[in-house]
């Protein structure tokens, strides 16, 4: 079969343009008479949430200087070994995309307004792609460290006129019958914190999910069965703060965990498996220009990015693609004298951002916050800065507010850290990055160096020989 030709339509005969002739040096010329021979059985989607190009850039410097080898994803650029393709992600409202809009794109293969899950401008709904690829035979899952029910993994999956509602999101994944789902968001689920009162969790247990609610109830579940887990209320932890606190280590599972239990679970499906996994928290840590939040949960994203590779390089039929949905605050390492010594300081940092200031409050000291500054980052704050800190704290009285409900003093306390750590932002907002994406194994052949989002709906389909009668 020619692949090239497999839809009827051509969706993919003219996918990009070759707007960046230099990064056709990168593509993995070694690996395509090998793909093209090939339909990918499995494919996984791995999408650093809110990752704009210094981020990615950062985490390769940090791991480079730390561990005397970069990121496993830029390692992959480094040994050739993936196609590589920059992404316009505007949605049908805004060049600025939100993530409900920018999954959608990849999920329905349309572009919808900002804030909406598969539902086009007419009201009208866009089949998901991972209800497509379950119609043909092949498991499904998702897996991230936010509320499971959160926009980037629920745009893969179903239709919603609100992102926010992630309590019918929660009910559709049971009626659809994905087979992963791992993440938090226990206030979607559990009957003590659904505005309804529904029991999620007896819903999904009545339907012969295993359901997991700690770390090791998850290491424990059988690979035969199909799996809910969720781990915490909202959001996962940060990867550092987990990483300094034995009772998190303990009870929460890191991506890369989720990621290889996820493998284990839909692997060995006759007719194969696709996965989507996120590493949401990034794009929650870029909201609150938090340096520890950021670098490290996108460290964790990149072992998660091992997970996959070492199973796709095995398994010789597995997509794996590698990709962020929109850039967020624009963070980067600014020059200065001392700017090596600056960034190093990082990797002695013991908690993030959002730990320091919810541990501060009206009753606090000065000295107090000058201990607390001091224990999680090495930085020795003079009054002025502990008072300018505290000072808003004396008005904090709103709950609004999606990333930061209690309007923490995120931007002072970055403002700050910036003179120790030489790392700036531009704001605390997304922007409208054209995003990197690298693709490995069968399928891969078919990226062109520049495409838009909606382009890759079509690609995995392609690739997947599954054909787009839906």
């Amino acid at each position: 079969m020619n692949r090239r030709k497999f839809f009827r339509n051509g969706a993919l005969s003219a996918l990009g343009a070759s707007l960046f002739a230099p990064f056709e040096s990168i593509r993995a010329a070694d690996f395509e008479s090998e793909w093209k021979r090939k339909k990918a059985k499995n494919i996984i989607v791995l999408v650093s949430d809110g990752m704009s190009t210094g981020t990615l850039n950062m985490a390769d410097l940090y791991l480079s200087r730390k561990m005397g080898k970069g990121s496993n994803w830029l390692n992959l650029y480094r040994e050739n070994k993936v196609s590589r393709a920059l992404m316009d992600m505007a949605s049908a409202s805004s060049i600025v995309t939100d993530s409900a809009a920018a999954s959608s794109s990849w999920g329905g293969g349309t572009r919808v307004k900002n804030g909406r899950l598969n539902i086009g401008a007419n009201g009208g709904p866009h089949l998901p792609i991972w209800q497509k690829f379950k119609a043909v035979g092949k498991k499904a899952g998702c897996v991230t460290t936010v509320p499971i029910t959160h926009a980037t993994p629920a745009g893969f999956c179903v239709n919603q006129k609100s992102r926010n509602d992630q309590g019918a999101i929660a009910e559709q994944y049971l009626k659809c019958g994905f087979d992963v789902l791992m993440g938090g968001g226990n206030e979607y689920f559990s009957a003590d914190k659904r505005k309804d009162g529904k029991d999620m969790y007896a819903a999904f247990s009545s339907k012969g999910y295993q359901v997991a609610l700690t770390r090791a109830e998850l290491l424990s579940a059988a690979a035969e069965k199909p799996i809910l887990g969720v781990f915490t209320d909202n959001g996962l932890p940060y990867a550092k703060d987990r990483d300094n606190n034995k009772e998190l280590l303990e009870k929460t599972p890191s991506l890369a965990e989720m990621t290889q239990k996820a493998i284990e679970n839909l692997k060995d499906n006759p007719r194969g498996f696709v996965l989507q996994v996120e590493g949401g928290k990034v794009d929650w840590a870029a909201h609150g220009n938090d340096i520890a939040g950021l670098l490290y949960d996108q460290v964790a994203f990149d072992e998660a990015v091992q997970i996959a590779m070492d199973f796709a390089e095995t398994d010789g039929e597995t997509l794996v693609i590698i990709t962020t949905d929109h850039g967020n605050a624009n963070p980067g390492l600014i020059y200065g004298k001392y700017a090596n010594e600056q960034f190093d300081s990082i990797q002695n940092y013991k908690h993030t951002n959002e730990w320091i200031l919810n541990g501060i409050g009206k009753e606090s000291s000065v000295a107090s916050v000058k201990e607390r500054v001091d224990y999680a980052n090495g930085i020795e704050l003079t009054d002025e800065e502990a008072k300018t800190l505290l000072g808003h704290y004396s008005s904090l009285d709103s709950e609004d507010g999606l990333y930061n409900p209690k309007h923490l003093p995120f931007s002072t306390l970055a403002e700050i850290q910036k003179q120790h750590n030489a790392v700036g932002w531009i704001s605390m907002k997304h922007s409208a990055d054209y995003v990197e994406l690298a693709m490995f194994g069968p399928g891969s052949e078919l990226l062109k160096p520049f495409i838009k989002n909606t382009d890759l709906h079509f690609l995995m389909l392609e690739a997947a020989e599954v054909e787009n009668t839906f």
